[in-house]
C-alpha cells in the first residue's frame, strides 16, 4: 500500500511539472512560419527578424508603437504598448515576447533590441540565414574594413 501511494504521488507531482513547463513554454518563430499558420491565436512565443525600414508608426498621445518585422520571407504586424528598447531602431534585427490576436497581427509583452553592431539573436540570425537574406558582417570605418569575416 506505501509502494501505491508512493507511486501516485510521485505520478501526481511529475504531472503537475510537465504542466507549469508547457504553459511557460515560449517558442521562437520566425515571421514565415507566422505567417504560414505554424501558431495559433492566443499562444504566446517569441517572434524575432529584421524592423522594417518606414514602417514604425508611434501613437501621438501614449507610448503605443507599431512595427512590421520580417525575415525577408514574410511580414508580421507587431504592435507593443510600452517604451520600446533604447537600441531600437528600423533596420535592426530585434526579439519580441507575446502572442498573435485574432487579425493575426502580434501584440508584444517585450521587445529585446540587439545590444551591439555586431550582435544578432541566434534565433533571428538562422531565420535570416534561412531566407537567404543574412546581412554583412564586415565590421567598416569610413571606407575602410576593419574586420571582414
Amino acid at each position: 500500500m506505501l509502494v501505491g501511494l508512493m507511486l501516485f504521488g510521485s505520478s501526481a507531482a511529475m504531472a503537475l511539472i510537465v504542466t507549469a513547463f508547457q504553459q511557460n513554454l515560449e517558442l521562437f518563430h520566425s515571421p514565415a512560419d507566422v505567417v504560414a499558420g505554424a501558431v495559433e491565436p492566443g499562444t504566446r512565443f517569441r517572434i524575432g527578424g529584421m524592423v522594417v525600414d518606414g514602417s514604425v508608426l508611434r501613437s501621438t498621445d501614449s507610448v503605443d508603437v507599431q512595427f512590421d518585422l520580417t525575415d525577408h520571407a514574410q511580414v508580421v504586424t507587431v504592435k507593443f504598448d510600452d517604451i520600446l528598447p533604447d537600441l531600437f531602431r528600423e533596420g535592426q534585427g530585434i526579439v519580441a515576447k507575446g502572442q498573435l490576436n485574432e487579425d493575426g497581427q502580434f501584440i508584444a509583452s517585450e521587445v529585446l533590441a540587439k545590444h551591439d553592431e555586431n550582435y544578432m539573436p541566434p534565433e533571428v540570425a538562422a531565420a535570416l540565414e534561412k531566407a537567404g537574406k543574412m546581412p554583412s558582417t564586415a565590421a567598416t570605418f569610413g571606407s575602410k574594413t576593419l574586420v571582414d569575416p
